[in-house]
Protein backbone atom coordinates (compact mmCIF):
# COMPACT_ATOMS: atom_id res chain seq x y z
CA UNK A 1 0.00 0.00 0.00
CA UNK A 2 0.95 3.68 -0.57
CA UNK A 3 0.45 4.14 2.96
CA UNK A 4 0.67 2.56 6.05
CA UNK A 5 -2.42 2.45 8.35
CA UNK A 6 -2.18 3.23 12.03
CA UNK A 7 -5.50 1.69 12.49
CA UNK A 8 -7.29 -1.16 11.06
CA UNK A 9 -11.44 -0.94 11.63
CA UNK A 10 -13.22 -4.09 11.12
CA UNK A 11 -17.25 -4.69 11.16
CA UNK A 12 -20.06 -3.23 9.13
CA UNK A 13 -20.73 0.22 9.39
CA UNK A 14 -23.27 2.65 8.80
CA UNK A 15 -22.89 6.18 7.26
CA UNK A 16 -25.78 8.51 5.18
CA UNK A 17 -23.31 10.56 3.00
CA UNK A 18 -26.06 12.51 0.84
CA UNK A 19 -30.01 13.14 1.65
CA UNK A 20 -30.85 10.06 -0.14
CA UNK A 21 -30.24 8.47 3.40
CA UNK A 22 -28.26 5.43 4.72
CA UNK A 23 -25.54 3.08 3.20
CA UNK A 24 -24.12 0.46 4.43
CA UNK A 25 -21.19 -0.74 4.44
CA UNK A 26 -21.29 -4.81 5.06
CA UNK A 27 -18.19 -6.05 6.52
CA UNK A 28 -15.69 -3.95 5.14
CA UNK A 29 -12.14 -2.66 7.05
CA UNK A 30 -11.80 1.21 7.52
CA UNK A 31 -7.59 1.86 7.48
CA UNK A 32 -6.50 5.03 8.74
CA UNK A 33 -3.00 6.75 9.10
CA UNK A 34 -1.13 8.78 11.34
CA UNK A 35 -2.65 11.58 10.77
CA UNK A 36 -6.09 10.52 11.43
CA UNK A 37 -7.23 10.36 7.89
CA UNK A 38 -8.94 7.45 6.10
CA UNK A 39 -6.69 6.12 3.53
CA UNK A 40 -8.69 2.87 2.24
CA UNK A 41 -11.97 1.19 2.76
CA UNK A 42 -11.78 -2.87 1.41
CA UNK A 43 -14.65 -5.48 1.76
CA UNK A 44 -13.04 -7.95 4.19
CA UNK A 45 -12.29 -11.40 2.86
CA UNK A 46 -10.40 -9.41 -0.07
CA UNK A 47 -6.14 -8.83 -0.35
CA UNK A 48 -6.66 -5.37 0.30
CA UNK A 49 -8.01 -5.44 4.02
CA UNK A 50 -5.79 -8.28 4.75
CA UNK A 51 -3.08 -6.10 3.65
CA UNK A 52 -4.72 -3.31 5.86
CA UNK A 53 -4.90 -5.35 8.51
CA UNK A 54 -1.57 -6.63 8.18
CA UNK A 55 0.01 -3.77 8.08
CA UNK A 56 -1.65 -1.62 11.07
CA UNK A 57 -0.41 -0.79 13.75
CA UNK A 58 -3.42 -1.09 15.80
CA UNK A 59 -6.57 -3.18 14.80
CA UNK A 60 -10.23 -2.70 16.38
CA UNK A 61 -12.43 -5.70 15.35
CA UNK A 62 -16.17 -4.85 15.83
CA UNK A 63 -18.45 -8.33 17.17
CA UNK A 64 -21.84 -8.75 15.49
CA UNK A 65 -23.81 -6.87 17.84
CA UNK A 66 -21.60 -3.19 17.21
CA UNK A 67 -21.72 -1.06 14.16
CA UNK A 68 -19.51 1.56 13.55
CA UNK A 69 -21.13 4.88 12.45
CA UNK A 70 -19.39 8.39 11.98
CA UNK A 71 -19.06 10.98 14.75
CA UNK A 72 -22.03 13.60 15.17
CA UNK A 73 -21.19 17.11 14.16
CA UNK A 74 -23.68 19.57 16.50
CA UNK A 75 -23.88 22.94 15.25
CA UNK A 76 -25.48 24.87 17.96
CA UNK A 77 -24.03 24.59 21.59
CA UNK A 78 -24.19 27.09 24.20
CA UNK A 79 -21.25 25.71 26.53
CA UNK A 80 -22.07 28.58 29.37
CA UNK A 81 -25.46 27.23 29.86
CA UNK A 82 -24.70 24.12 30.49
CA UNK A 83 -25.69 24.08 34.25
CA UNK A 84 -29.82 25.28 33.03
CA UNK A 85 -29.76 21.98 31.19
CA UNK A 86 -33.43 20.75 31.84
CA UNK A 87 -35.04 24.00 33.50
CA UNK A 88 -36.78 27.24 32.61
CA UNK A 89 -38.13 26.27 29.52
CA UNK A 90 -41.74 27.08 30.54
CA UNK A 91 -40.74 30.71 29.51
CA UNK A 92 -40.83 32.64 26.14
CA UNK A 93 -37.22 33.00 24.52
CA UNK A 94 -36.67 36.46 25.73
CA UNK A 95 -37.77 35.66 29.39
CA UNK A 96 -35.69 32.55 29.78
CA UNK A 97 -32.72 34.61 28.46
CA UNK A 98 -33.71 37.50 30.93
CA UNK A 99 -34.44 35.65 34.00
CA UNK A 100 -31.94 32.55 33.59
CA UNK A 101 -29.65 32.39 31.11
CA UNK A 102 -27.46 36.21 31.35
CA UNK A 103 -27.59 35.49 34.81
CA UNK A 104 -26.01 32.60 34.26
CA UNK A 105 -23.41 33.72 31.60
CA UNK A 106 -22.42 36.28 33.55
CA UNK A 107 -20.67 34.19 36.07
CA UNK A 108 -18.18 32.91 33.31
CA UNK A 109 -15.90 36.25 34.66
CA UNK A 110 -15.03 33.57 37.88
CA UNK A 111 -12.86 31.21 35.79
CA UNK A 112 -12.91 28.97 38.76
CA UNK A 113 -16.58 28.69 37.84
CA UNK A 114 -15.88 28.52 33.80
CA UNK A 115 -13.03 25.56 34.28
CA UNK A 116 -15.49 23.41 36.54
CA UNK A 117 -18.24 23.81 34.08
CA UNK A 118 -16.34 22.85 30.68
CA UNK A 119 -14.29 20.03 32.60
CA UNK A 120 -17.98 18.55 32.53
CA UNK A 121 -19.83 19.42 29.61
CA UNK A 122 -16.79 18.66 26.52
CA UNK A 123 -15.99 15.15 27.90
CA UNK A 124 -20.03 14.55 27.90
CA UNK A 125 -20.57 15.67 24.95
CA UNK A 126 -17.90 13.02 23.36
CA UNK A 127 -19.37 10.05 25.67
CA UNK A 128 -22.70 11.39 23.54
CA UNK A 129 -20.66 10.64 20.01
CA UNK A 130 -20.36 14.70 19.51
CA UNK A 131 -17.08 14.58 18.24
CA UNK A 132 -17.46 18.14 16.18
CA UNK A 133 -18.97 20.65 18.70
CA UNK A 134 -19.66 24.43 17.63
CA UNK A 135 -19.80 26.22 20.47
CA UNK A 136 -21.05 29.80 21.61
CA UNK A 137 -19.06 30.79 24.83
CA UNK A 138 -19.84 33.83 26.97
CA UNK A 139 -18.72 37.55 26.31
CA UNK A 140 -15.47 36.68 28.77
CA UNK A 141 -12.22 36.14 27.07
CA UNK A 142 -10.77 33.93 29.40
CA UNK A 143 -13.15 31.99 29.96
CA UNK A 144 -13.82 31.55 25.80
CA UNK A 145 -10.00 30.87 25.40
CA UNK A 146 -10.27 28.15 28.76
CA UNK A 147 -13.17 26.57 26.67
CA UNK A 148 -10.96 26.17 24.01
CA UNK A 149 -8.24 24.59 25.59
CA UNK A 150 -10.68 22.27 27.41
CA UNK A 151 -11.34 21.06 23.96
CA UNK A 152 -7.61 20.54 23.08
CA UNK A 153 -7.32 18.69 25.91
CA UNK A 154 -10.05 16.35 25.38
CA UNK A 155 -9.59 15.68 21.43
CA UNK A 156 -12.79 17.16 20.57
CA UNK A 157 -12.81 18.99 17.02
CA UNK A 158 -14.52 22.07 17.89
CA UNK A 159 -15.23 26.19 16.44
CA UNK A 160 -15.23 28.11 20.02
CA UNK A 161 -16.63 31.84 20.00
CA UNK A 162 -16.57 34.64 22.39
CA UNK A 163 -20.03 36.34 22.01
CA UNK A 164 -20.46 39.71 21.38
CA UNK A 165 -23.20 41.42 22.80
CA UNK A 166 -23.42 45.34 23.05
CA UNK A 167 -26.96 46.81 22.51
CA UNK A 168 -28.19 48.75 25.19
CA UNK A 169 -31.84 47.67 24.74
CA UNK A 170 -31.61 43.99 23.73
CA UNK A 171 -29.14 42.98 26.85
CA UNK A 172 -28.62 43.69 30.53
CA UNK A 173 -26.23 46.58 31.52
CA UNK A 174 -24.28 43.87 33.64
CA UNK A 175 -24.09 41.34 30.60
CA UNK A 176 -22.64 43.06 27.49
CA UNK A 177 -19.72 44.58 25.74
CA UNK A 178 -18.81 47.87 27.08
CA UNK A 179 -19.03 49.22 23.34
CA UNK A 180 -19.09 48.19 19.88
CA UNK A 181 -15.41 48.79 19.38
CA UNK A 182 -14.83 47.14 23.25
CA UNK A 183 -17.25 43.90 21.64
CA UNK A 184 -14.69 44.12 18.45
CA UNK A 185 -11.64 44.34 19.83
CA UNK A 186 -12.51 41.48 22.35
CA UNK A 187 -13.70 39.30 19.84
CA UNK A 188 -10.14 39.76 17.45
CA UNK A 189 -7.89 39.16 20.75
CA UNK A 190 -10.02 35.71 21.10
CA UNK A 191 -9.58 34.39 17.61
CA UNK A 192 -5.82 35.30 18.00
CA UNK A 193 -5.87 33.39 21.78
CA UNK A 194 -8.09 29.98 20.58
CA UNK A 195 -5.05 30.28 17.95
CA UNK A 196 -2.61 29.80 19.84
CA UNK A 197 -4.35 27.53 21.98
CA UNK A 198 -5.16 24.82 18.67
CA UNK A 199 -1.33 25.51 17.63
CA UNK A 200 -0.25 24.96 13.86
CA UNK A 201 -2.50 22.51 12.64
CA UNK A 202 -5.75 23.01 14.41
CA UNK A 203 -8.48 20.20 15.72
CA UNK A 204 -10.18 23.82 17.56
CA UNK A 205 -10.88 26.50 15.56
CA UNK A 206 -12.42 30.44 16.45
CA UNK A 207 -15.68 31.12 14.95
CA UNK A 208 -17.08 34.85 15.47
CA UNK A 209 -20.17 35.05 17.42
CA UNK A 210 -22.41 38.12 17.43
CA UNK A 211 -24.86 36.63 19.25
CA UNK A 212 -28.39 37.90 17.71
CA UNK A 213 -29.80 41.26 16.26
CA UNK A 214 -31.68 42.08 19.49
CA UNK A 215 -28.28 41.93 21.63
CA UNK A 216 -25.67 43.69 18.57
CA UNK A 217 -25.78 47.23 17.73
CA UNK A 218 -25.44 47.90 14.05
CA UNK A 219 -21.96 49.11 14.51
CA UNK A 220 -20.85 45.39 16.34
CA UNK A 221 -22.53 43.64 13.68
CA UNK A 222 -20.52 45.91 11.23
CA UNK A 223 -17.33 45.20 12.94
CA UNK A 224 -17.99 41.74 13.24
CA UNK A 225 -18.67 41.40 9.25
CA UNK A 226 -15.68 43.22 8.76
CA UNK A 227 -13.34 41.30 11.06
CA UNK A 228 -14.63 37.75 9.40
CA UNK A 229 -13.95 39.25 6.10
CA UNK A 230 -10.08 40.19 7.24
CA UNK A 231 -9.34 37.17 9.36
CA UNK A 232 -11.32 34.55 7.29
CA UNK A 233 -13.03 32.75 10.20
CA UNK A 234 -16.47 31.56 10.24
CA UNK A 235 -19.43 33.36 11.55
CA UNK A 236 -22.48 31.74 13.72
CA UNK A 237 -25.18 33.64 15.11
CA UNK A 238 -28.97 33.02 15.50
CA UNK A 239 -31.12 33.49 12.57
CA UNK A 240 -35.16 33.77 12.57
CA UNK A 241 -35.60 31.65 15.30
CA UNK A 242 -38.62 33.03 17.21
CA UNK A 243 -41.59 35.57 16.32
CA UNK A 244 -39.43 38.00 18.31
CA UNK A 245 -36.61 37.87 16.50
CA UNK A 246 -38.14 37.38 13.50
CA UNK A 247 -39.36 40.87 14.06
CA UNK A 248 -37.09 42.88 15.76
CA UNK A 249 -35.22 42.66 12.40
CA UNK A 250 -38.45 43.51 10.48
CA UNK A 251 -38.85 46.29 12.99
CA UNK A 252 -35.42 47.56 12.68
CA UNK A 253 -34.15 47.61 9.37
CA UNK A 254 -37.16 46.46 7.40
CA UNK A 255 -36.14 43.30 6.11
CA UNK A 256 -35.46 40.06 7.27
CA UNK A 257 -33.36 38.85 9.86
CA UNK A 258 -31.45 36.63 7.14
CA UNK A 259 -31.29 39.82 4.55
CA UNK A 260 -29.85 42.07 7.55
CA UNK A 261 -27.07 40.00 8.69
CA UNK A 262 -25.99 39.69 5.13
CA UNK A 263 -25.96 43.57 4.75
CA UNK A 264 -23.10 43.14 7.53
CA UNK A 265 -21.26 41.01 5.25
CA UNK A 266 -22.48 38.14 8.29
CA UNK A 267 -24.15 35.58 5.60
CA UNK A 268 -21.06 34.31 4.09
CA UNK A 269 -19.50 31.17 3.39
CA UNK A 270 -19.39 28.70 6.42
CA UNK A 271 -21.78 30.59 8.27
CA UNK A 272 -23.97 28.82 10.44
CA UNK A 273 -27.17 30.30 10.77
CA UNK A 274 -29.35 29.02 13.97
CA UNK A 275 -32.87 27.74 13.78
CA UNK A 276 -34.11 29.76 10.47
CA UNK A 277 -37.64 28.84 11.19
CA UNK A 278 -39.49 32.13 10.04
CA UNK A 279 -37.35 32.26 6.34
CA UNK A 280 -39.01 32.63 3.37
CA UNK A 281 -37.38 31.58 -0.11
CA UNK A 282 -35.96 34.64 -0.73
CA UNK A 283 -34.11 34.08 2.46
CA UNK A 284 -32.93 30.51 1.64
CA UNK A 285 -32.03 31.46 -1.75
CA UNK A 286 -29.35 34.50 -0.35
CA UNK A 287 -27.95 31.62 2.53
CA UNK A 288 -27.54 28.81 -0.49
CA UNK A 289 -25.71 31.86 -2.74
CA UNK A 290 -23.27 32.82 0.03
CA UNK A 291 -22.73 29.53 1.20
CA UNK A 292 -24.14 29.84 4.38
CA UNK A 293 -25.85 26.87 6.32
CA UNK A 294 -28.65 26.06 9.20
CA UNK A 295 -28.23 24.57 12.40
CA UNK A 296 -31.62 23.38 12.49
CA UNK A 297 -32.65 22.63 16.18
CA UNK A 298 -35.77 20.55 16.10
CA UNK A 299 -36.13 20.44 20.11
CA UNK A 300 -35.51 23.43 21.47
CA UNK A 301 -37.44 25.07 18.05
CA UNK A 302 -40.28 23.21 20.06
CA UNK A 303 -39.66 25.61 23.45
CA UNK A 304 -38.80 28.63 21.46
CA UNK A 305 -39.15 28.27 17.94
CA UNK A 306 -42.85 29.53 17.44
CA UNK A 307 -42.85 27.52 13.88
CA UNK A 308 -41.45 24.22 12.58
CA UNK A 309 -38.28 24.26 10.30
CA UNK A 310 -39.37 23.25 6.96
CA UNK A 311 -36.16 21.07 6.23
CA UNK A 312 -37.86 19.07 3.53
CA UNK A 313 -38.40 22.25 2.07
CA UNK A 314 -35.19 23.84 2.23
CA UNK A 315 -33.21 20.86 1.43
CA UNK A 316 -35.30 21.04 -2.21
CA UNK A 317 -34.28 24.60 -2.59
CA UNK A 318 -30.45 23.29 -1.76
CA UNK A 319 -29.75 24.80 1.61
CA UNK A 320 -26.94 23.23 3.37
CA UNK A 321 -28.69 22.08 6.94
CA UNK A 322 -27.54 20.39 9.73
CA UNK A 323 -28.44 19.55 13.13
CA UNK A 324 -27.76 21.14 16.43
CA UNK A 325 -29.49 20.44 20.19
CA UNK A 326 -29.09 24.07 20.71
CA UNK A 327 -27.85 23.48 24.63
CA UNK A 328 -29.38 24.50 26.85
CA UNK A 329 -32.75 25.49 24.80
CA UNK A 330 -32.64 22.09 23.81
CA UNK A 331 -32.74 19.92 26.95
CA UNK A 332 -30.88 16.93 25.67
CA UNK A 333 -27.52 16.63 24.70
CA UNK A 334 -26.91 13.90 22.27
CA UNK A 335 -27.16 14.86 18.60
CA UNK A 336 -29.28 10.98 18.20
CA UNK A 337 -31.86 12.17 19.98
CA UNK A 338 -32.32 15.17 17.84
CA UNK A 339 -32.46 13.08 14.90
CA UNK A 340 -35.31 11.53 16.12
CA UNK A 341 -37.06 14.79 17.14
CA UNK A 342 -36.41 16.03 13.62
CA UNK A 343 -38.05 13.15 12.25
CA UNK A 344 -41.19 13.97 14.37
CA UNK A 345 -41.31 17.75 13.58
CA UNK A 346 -40.95 17.17 10.16
CA UNK A 347 -44.06 14.65 10.37
CA UNK A 348 -46.14 17.33 12.55
CA UNK A 349 -45.46 19.83 9.98
CA UNK A 350 -46.74 17.59 7.02
CA UNK A 351 -49.85 16.20 8.61
CA UNK A 352 -50.66 19.36 10.63
CA UNK A 353 -51.22 19.65 14.58
CA UNK A 354 -54.61 21.51 15.45
CA UNK A 355 -57.38 19.13 15.14
CA UNK A 356 -60.37 21.91 15.19
CA UNK A 357 -58.65 21.94 11.06
CA UNK A 358 -60.33 19.73 8.73
CA UNK A 359 -57.22 16.35 7.97
CA UNK A 360 -56.83 18.26 4.13
CA UNK A 361 -55.71 21.46 5.55
CA UNK A 362 -54.17 21.06 8.81
CA UNK A 363 -50.76 20.31 7.71
CA UNK A 364 -47.90 21.38 4.58
CA UNK A 365 -47.47 18.36 1.94
CA UNK A 366 -44.11 16.94 1.40
CA UNK A 367 -42.60 18.13 4.64
CA UNK A 368 -41.71 15.07 5.80
CA UNK A 369 -38.06 13.83 5.96
CA UNK A 370 -37.33 9.74 7.19
CA UNK A 371 -34.61 8.94 9.78
CA UNK A 372 -31.53 8.43 7.14
CA UNK A 373 -32.05 12.57 6.39
CA UNK A 374 -32.08 13.06 9.62
CA UNK A 375 -28.44 11.31 10.38
CA UNK A 376 -27.26 12.88 7.76
CA UNK A 377 -27.91 16.68 8.69
CA UNK A 378 -26.45 15.16 12.44
CA UNK A 379 -23.14 13.90 10.55
CA UNK A 380 -22.56 14.69 6.63
CA UNK A 381 -24.88 17.63 6.12
CA UNK A 382 -23.37 19.40 9.22
CA UNK A 383 -19.62 19.00 7.87
CA UNK A 384 -21.30 20.54 4.96
CA UNK A 385 -22.64 23.77 6.58
CA UNK A 386 -18.55 23.88 7.87
CA UNK A 387 -16.80 23.05 5.17
CA UNK A 388 -15.05 20.18 6.78
CA UNK A 389 -14.02 16.49 5.49
CA UNK A 390 -15.85 14.47 8.35
CA UNK A 391 -19.30 12.98 8.61
CA UNK A 392 -19.06 9.77 6.32
CA UNK A 393 -16.53 7.60 5.73
CA UNK A 394 -14.76 8.39 2.26
CA UNK A 395 -11.31 8.01 1.76
CA UNK A 396 -9.29 11.66 2.41
CA UNK A 397 -11.87 12.18 5.24
CA UNK A 398 -10.63 12.16 8.93
CA UNK A 399 -11.43 9.26 10.97
CA UNK A 400 -14.52 10.85 13.63
CA UNK A 401 -16.40 7.86 14.33
CA UNK A 402 -18.73 6.08 16.83
CA UNK A 403 -19.14 2.48 17.84
CA UNK A 404 -22.75 1.43 19.25
CA UNK A 405 -23.05 -1.69 21.01
CA UNK A 406 -26.50 -3.05 20.50
CA UNK A 407 -25.72 -5.62 23.09
CA UNK A 408 -24.76 -2.88 25.92
CA UNK A 409 -28.05 -1.84 26.13
CA UNK A 410 -30.77 -1.89 29.24
CA UNK A 411 -33.20 0.01 27.65
CA UNK A 412 -34.48 -1.82 24.56
CA UNK A 413 -32.17 -1.58 21.85
CA UNK A 414 -31.70 -4.79 21.13
CA UNK A 415 -31.27 -6.44 17.71
CA UNK A 416 -33.52 -9.47 16.35
CA UNK A 417 -31.65 -11.88 14.13
CA UNK A 418 -34.90 -13.18 12.49
CA UNK A 419 -36.36 -10.11 12.30
CA UNK A 420 -34.06 -6.64 12.05
CA UNK A 421 -32.30 -6.01 8.81
CA UNK A 422 -29.75 -3.61 9.13
CA UNK A 423 -31.67 -0.89 8.33
CA UNK A 424 -33.80 -1.73 11.30
CA UNK A 425 -30.74 -2.06 12.90
CA UNK A 426 -29.59 1.28 11.98
CA UNK A 427 -33.39 2.59 12.95
CA UNK A 428 -33.24 1.54 16.52
CA UNK A 429 -29.27 2.42 17.24
CA UNK A 430 -30.49 6.46 15.83
CA UNK A 431 -33.55 6.40 17.80
CA UNK A 432 -32.74 4.28 20.53
CA UNK A 433 -28.78 4.46 21.20
CA UNK A 434 -27.20 6.58 24.29
CA UNK A 435 -24.16 7.16 26.36
CA UNK A 436 -24.29 3.29 27.66
CA UNK A 437 -24.40 1.44 23.77
CA UNK A 438 -21.48 3.91 22.82
CA UNK A 439 -18.23 2.10 23.19
CA UNK A 440 -15.66 3.65 21.44
CA UNK A 441 -15.31 7.35 20.48
CA UNK A 442 -12.64 8.63 17.91
CA UNK A 443 -12.04 11.81 16.59
CA UNK A 444 -9.06 12.28 13.70
CA UNK A 445 -7.94 8.17 14.33
CA UNK A 446 -7.52 9.05 17.96
CA UNK A 447 -9.35 6.76 20.33
CA UNK A 448 -11.16 9.00 23.12
CA UNK A 449 -13.79 6.99 24.51
CA UNK A 450 -13.89 2.86 25.60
Amino acid sequence: MATTPALAVCGTAFHAPTTRGLEVLHDVTVGVDAAGTIVAIAPNGSSAAAELVAGAAAVERLTGSQRLLPGLVDLHIHAPQWPQLGTGLDLPLEEWLLEHTFPLEARYADERFAESVWEHIVPTLLGCGTTTAVYYSSIHERATEMLAEQCVRSGQRAFVGRVGMDHPQGTPEWYRDGSATAGIDASARSVDAIRRVAGRDPLVQPILTPRFVPACTDELLRGMGELAASTGVRVQTHCSESDWQHRESIARYGRSDAAALDSFGLVRRGSVLAHGDLLGDEDLALIVDRGAGIAHCPLSNAYFGNAVFPTRHALTRGVQVGLGTDVAGGAHPGLLSQCAMAVTASRMLEDGVDAAQPSAHRGRDGSRIDIGTAFHLATAGGAAVLGIPVGSFSVGYHFDAIVVDTAASNIGLRCWDDIDSEQGVFEKIVRLAGPAELTAVWVAGRRLVG
